[in-house]
This record gives C-alpha cells, structure tokens and sequence, in this order.
C-alpha cells in the first residue's frame, strides 16, 4: 500500500486515524498484497456462486413470471411467481424488518460476516476488480514501484488498459442489473439496436455505470468505511461473546524477531500488508475491519514459515481470547431472531391471503346523491385492477349481506370486464331507491368475482340521500 512518509517516519495504521486518508485530506491509495489460505479459497468460491446468481436470476422464470424483477414504469414487483403491485408496497415494510433483523442476528453471532463474504462491494471489488488489477499491473510490490517511478510506457499502457478493461466490466455489471427492471427480452434487444429507442433505460445505464465505475476504480474501500452505516451498528450489535476476527495478544506479545522474544507474532506486517482497508489488526476490532479474513491467511502462512502454531489471528470472541469461552446463545440472539420471524411471518402470511386482483370504490365528483321525480340516484365508481400476469374476466353485481328493508334497483354498465395483464378498469354502477322508500343512509354492496381463479371481493359502499 502507498504509504505516507513524515520526517523519515513510516506511517502506520493507528485506532486514531483513517489509514486511506492522509493527514492533509488526500487520499491514500491502499495497495493490498494477494494472499492464499484456506479462507481466501472459500471467498473465490462464494464470490463465484455469487455472480452466478446475480447473473442468472433475471433469466429464471416462475409461473410464466420473473423470479426477481422490478417494474418501476408500471409499479409492480415479480418476487418467485408472486406479483407485487403498488397496493402491496406496505409488504416492503415486513420483508426488509425481517431480513434486517436476520442480519442482526448474524452480526451478533459472527461479526461482519456479511460484509467480507456476501456484500456485493466485496464480491465485485475483491473478487474483480482487485482481480483485473493484479492480472494487468503485477503484485503489490510491482505496483507500488511503478506508481512511483516516472511515466513511461510500460506504466502507461497497464494503466490505460487497466481503466479500459474495468469500464467494460461496469457496463457488463450496469446491463445485468438493469435486467433486474426491464425484462430481459426487451433489454437485448435495446442493447443491439442502440439508445433511440429506449432513451430513458439507456440514461440511467450511464449514470448508474458512472457511479459503479467511480466507487470500484478509485472510491473503493471508503464506501465502507464512510458511507455505509452497516460498520458503525457493529458496535451496537456485537459483545463479548460475538465470533470475529481478532489477534490473539497473550500469545503474540511481545512482538518482535523470532528468538528474541517470546511472543509469537514477529512484527512481519503481513497483515497489515493484506488488509483492503488498511487497518493492523493487532490493534483490536476496529470499524474499518469488513471481515474478509485477508489478515487470517496471511499470519497462518508466515506461521507455517517460522514454525509456529497457525490461528494467532483467527476467528474467536473477545472472551475467547481471553481464554474463558463464549456463549452462542444470549438474551440478544433470541430478540433480533425473534424480531426477524415476526417481520417474514407477517409477511408470508399476508401475501399468501392477497388475491389475484383488487376492487376499490373511488368517490364520484360532485354530490353523492342525485334527485329524480321519484327517485334518488346514487353513482359509484368501482375500480377493478388485475394483478395477475394472465387475462382475466370479472363479473359485476349487487351484493346483499342481509335483508333489505329499502328496495334497491341497480343498473351496471357492465355486468362482465376483460382486463389485460396487470391493467386497471373503472365501471360505474348506479342504484336507485324511491323517495318516499328512503329514511337514512344504508349499506348496500357490489360483489366482484373472478371465476377462473375462484375469488370474490366485496365492496362495501353506502347508499345517501337527502
């Protein structure tokens, strides 16, 4: 990593300071060292089933539907053969309650194990980018030799090249995810026959891909570090007895040469050397540490080298390190499981009760009664919206829940509608009570039935006069 050189004193990674800035405000470009262990191989093979995934699901059907795709135009969600419309948004509220406390429950039980092996930061920045860049300009030592020597062509070239290469995997990154909201049918086909078309989609790719480019070519780590909040609940979340990765200081102090102290850790740097946040680890669990495991495989291999017992920097709780153990199950771990089940409860059951279709009363302009010679006229507006991806048929009529003490006389426009996949109709219903009949507002209903898939929604309405 570069580093910052103050009156002929390396500067190193403190508790006090951001390692990726320097003490005048400018950025401190870290250069992490490649690494190999048992951990980094896990990484490669998560981050791969990773991309996969995220490259696969747009083509994925369910039921004829997108497994995963967001309509933003029409405002409707597909979610594994459900359709989600705009009436379902308050869903949202459950689904992220849910998965946000499920979160919590991991962090509580194993640190950020999210963000070193699951967040798509990591997996595209670690996993790619960091990837290309070691591939194009050689390890960290060549890198860092070549970032400070003059430019010549050699340096010109791999950096060129270097740029190149990542602005094709942005817009490769940008098309995956807007397959995520235009459907995949519909984007290839943009993409061959160029942006007149499809203005609006190819603007957002571009703004999106400028963004992408920015964070994974030169933002990089201070995503994590200062826009993300996920770092900074890390200490609300964890205790004592949370799994994370630290260094075990009984065993490793005092640092120094090997045979000249007793300690294990002999001071190599490795894992400073590793880390993509610049952090020492040594210095305890801090806010820029996303977990990756980088600083676990390096001490491992320089303790295989020496001959030294490996896990000096591994995965074990604050008590684990201090030698007493640590409990999996606490208060804590019980209420986020628990918040997390309520929210994906009440969200699976109040999807599995929505229908294929939603029948509303919208009000009628101007008064809600009119007068004839001998009768009072009420109008209502009943709005009809498929959400269903098929044709469907519904049938309209009058809905009596008890008997009635009021005559009513009604008149449908149309007692059968065809609405399209995912669209909307209004029809108006009017009912009529004689004068001299009438005493006082009265419930009256429409039923709405769908035949083919065997549903039926009530309108509760009210019937005014003078």
């Amino acid at each position: 990593m570069t580093t910052k050189i103050q009156k002929g004193i390396r500067r190193k990674p403190d508790l006090d300071t951001v390692y990726s800035i320097n003490a005048d405000g400018s950025r401190n470009m870290l250069q992490p060292a490649d690494v190999k262990g048992r951990w980094h191989t896990r990484k490669n093979l998560i981050f791969a089933a990773l991309i996969a995934f995220y490259v696969i699901v747009p083509w994925i059907r369910v039921g004829g539907a997108p497994i995963l795709r967001f309509d933003v135009p029409n405002r409707t969600a597909y979610i594994v053969g459900n359709t989600f419309t705009r009436e379902d948004f308050y869903l949202v509220f459950f689904l992220i309650t849910g998965f946000g406390f499920a979160l919590f429950a991991v962090t509580s039980l194993l640190g950020r194990v999210w963000c070193g092996f699951a967040c798509p930061q990591t997996v595209f920045l670690e996993g790619v980018y960091r990837r290309i860049e070691v591939w194009i300009e050689g390890d960290r030592n060549a890198r860092l030799r070549r970032n400070q020597g003059a430019w010549t062509f050699d340096k010109l070239w791999r950096k060129v090249a270097k740029q190149l290469a990542f602005i094709l995997l942005t817009f490769g990154i940008t098309h995956t995810l807007l397959a995520y909201f235009m459907p995949v049918e519909e984007m290839i086909p943009a993409i061959l026959n160029g942006p007149s078309g499809h203005w609006l989609a190819f603007s957002w790719t571009l703004a999106l891909s400028a963004v992408i480019y920015f964070d994974f070519a030169w933002f990089r780590e201070q995503f994590c570090v200062i826009i993300c909040p996920y770092g900074r609940l890390q200490s609300a979340l964890i205790d004592n007895d949370s799994v994370v990765i630290g260094y075990d200081e009984k065993r490793g102090e005092p640092r120094g040469p090997k045979g000249r102290v007793d300690g294990d850790c002999i001071d190599c740097g490795s894992c400073v050397n590793v880390c993509p946040t610049g952090i020492d680890i040594r210095n305890g669990l801090q806010l820029e540490c996303i977990g990756c495991t980088n600083c676990v495989d390096a001490c491992d291999s320089i303790m295989k080298q020496v001959g030294r017992k490996e896990g000096l920097i591994r995965y074990d709780s604050l008590r684990g390190f201090q030698g007493n153990g640590h409990r999996w199950l606490r208060p804590r771990v019980f209420l986020y499981i628990g918040l997390a089940l309520l929210g994906l409860t009440v969200f699976g059951f109040t999807a599995s009760k929505r229908t294929s279709f939603e029948a509303t009363s919208l009000r009628a302009r101007g008064m809600p009664y009119t007068l004839e010679e001998a009768r009072i006229q009420n109008l209502y507006s009943i709005h009809l919206q498929n959400k269903s991806t098929t044709k469907a048929e519904y049938t309209v009529e009058p809905f009596v829940s008890e008997p009635v003490t009021t005559p009513v006389e009604w008149r449908v426009a149309s007692e059968k509608l065809e609405i399209e996949p995912l669209g909307e109709a209004t029809i108006s219903v009017f009912a009529f009570v004689s004068r001299d009949a009438y005493r006082q507002p009265f419930p009256v209903g429409i039923k709405v039935s769908d035949l083919a898939a065997q549903e039926v929604q009530i309108v509760e309405l009210t019937f005014r006069g003078p």
